[in-house]
């Protein structure tokens, strides 16, 4: 498998502190050309730019302030990712959205700094990188205020039900499908309707060093994520649609492609 693009890894996380440079060289090894360094928070844009800058085709970037850490996010932080977002490296606006499962940060302060995040994107020719969990009807009815004036949007890491998906699908958003989809406990119901998702809008990602594939033989001692392990990903998406592995890989590349204007 070759030419896969893995669109949101964490290669700023402190866990690759110490082997950013060999994680990306076994991800190249495996097929990934290239990956999209998310950025979580302003910090973490910052850090997101530093790993990719100057690195075009291998390395992009994104800048936003995910749910998380929306406590707190004021106009000085939105000028500041306006700032960040002017860099050649950045590809898209976010990871921004909310996540109502944790509830790391008081939802109030989440719908703020996404609004504000969205309406940056209004005004930006970038898509965004957006994020959703146990959060969907407050997330449409947000989106649905600015969707026709954004670039795209794409909803990462997607774990939702079927009606949740076709709610997505129906604002022309896309998605990426992570390695939760390879995991027998609690992603199974993503099998059963990754299929029905346009191959144009699907892409793939590990969100690592998250969310380590559970069809990985024999399974990493570390247990950490890489972008190395994608290919488990779309493997699972292949055997769940009944395509060639390397139909999903090019196909979710050339989506890619499409999508952050590589």
């Amino acid at each position: 498998m070759k030419g896969l693009i893995d669109i949101g890894a964490n290669l700023s996380h402190e866990s690759f502190r110490h082997d950013v440079e060999e994680v990306k060289a076994r991800a190249h090894a495996a097929g990934v050309d290239t990956m999209i360094v998310t950025g979580t928070s302003v910090e973490g844009s910052r850090a997101a730019i530093a790993v990719a800058e100057g690195r075009a085709p291998a390395l992009y970037a994104t800048v936003g302030v995910h749910p998380h850490d929306s406590e707190g996010f004021d106009d000085a932080a939105l000028r500041v990712l306006e700032e960040l977002a002017q860099s050649p490296s950045v590809r898209a606006l976010g990871e921004c959205g909310l996540d109502y499962n944790r509830d790391y940060s008081p939802r109030e302060a989440q719908r703020a700094a996404f609004e504000a995040q969205l309406e940056l994107a209004t005004r930006m020719p970038l898509p965004v990188f957006l994020h959703e969990r146990d959060a969907a009807d407050d997330m449409v009815a947000m989106l649905r205020d600015y969707r026709d004036r954004m670039a795209d949007g794409v909803i990462h890491c997607f774990t939702g039900t079927r009606e949740s998906l076709f709610r997505y699908l129906d604002m022309g958003l896309y998605v990426g499908m992570t390695g939760w989809i390879c995991d027998e406990r609690r992603g199974t119901h993503l099998r059963e309707f990754v299929g029905a998702i346009p191959r144009d809008r699907l892409m793939v990602e590990t969100d690592a060093p998250y969310l380590l594939p559970r069809t990985i033989r024999p399974m990493p001692k570390h247990r950490r994520n890489e972008p190395c392990f994608l290919p488990y990903v779309v493997e699972t998406i292949a055997e769940a649609t009944g395509r060639a592995p390397e139909d999903v890989a090019r196909e979710t590349a050339d989506t890619a492609r499409r999508f952050f204007r590589l």
